[in-house]
């Protein structure tokens, strides 16, 4: 039994693990774009390279570092200005479980500008019962996080038989673009 459980757990490590491969991808949308690159191999932090394609000359590729792990991106004109803006959807250690979206935009391809995207923990109702295992989804310009809800009073135990999805939506702020929520629900598995 032992032995069957041992190799259990190993699997389940190897699957998570295999998760966070190497990204080395070219994103467009027409003739613009960006080249992503991440080794992902770091435990707590990677380097990320980001070579616009299709910008004015003048225009800079971006080197940065993420704490945690990149698992997709994504490209599209988040905000319906003809230009393609890229997300890079971030799982944190210690568990790659929690996420979060670092967003680019596009600024009319002569530069790049950052997208804000809110802390889950800045709202409490959304919050509430937060423990992980973030599912993205990209459709037509907006962003749907699903997750399990758990118990509130203790987010160790397993999840209820609820789900939370968010949907949120690109929008033009006081500071340049951020996401906003555009509505929540919950759905019974």
């Amino acid at each position: 039994m032992k032995k069957i459980l041992f190799l259990i757990v190993i699997f389940c490590c190897v699957k998570v693990n295999a998760q966070f491969k190497k990204i080395d991808t070219l994103v467009q949308v027409g003739k613009s774009g960006y080249r992503v690159y991440t080794n992902n191999k770091g435990k707590e932090k990677n380097s990320i390279s980001i070579k616009v394609i299709g910008f004015d000359s003048d225009a800079r590729d971006l080197d940065f570092t993420i704490e945690g792990k990149i698992k997709f991106v994504a490209v599209d004109d988040f905000n319906n200005d003809g230009f393609p803006d890229l997300l890079l959807f971030v799982y944190k250690a210690p568990d790659f479980l929690k996420a979060t979206v670092i967003g680019i935009a596009s600024e009319e391809n002569k530069s790049c500008s950052s997208i804000y995207f809110p802390d889950i923990k800045d709202d409490a109702k959304l919050s509430a019962g937060y423990n992980g295992n973030d599912e993205f989804t990209v459709i037509e310009g907006n962003i749907f996080r699903k997750f399990p809800i758990h118990n509130v009073s203790n987010l160790n135990a397993p999840s209820t038989d609820t789900k939370r999805t968010i949907q949120y939506k690109m929008v033009k702020g006081d500071k340049g673009y951020k996401f906003v929520v555009v509505r929540s629900y919950e759905t019974k598995l």
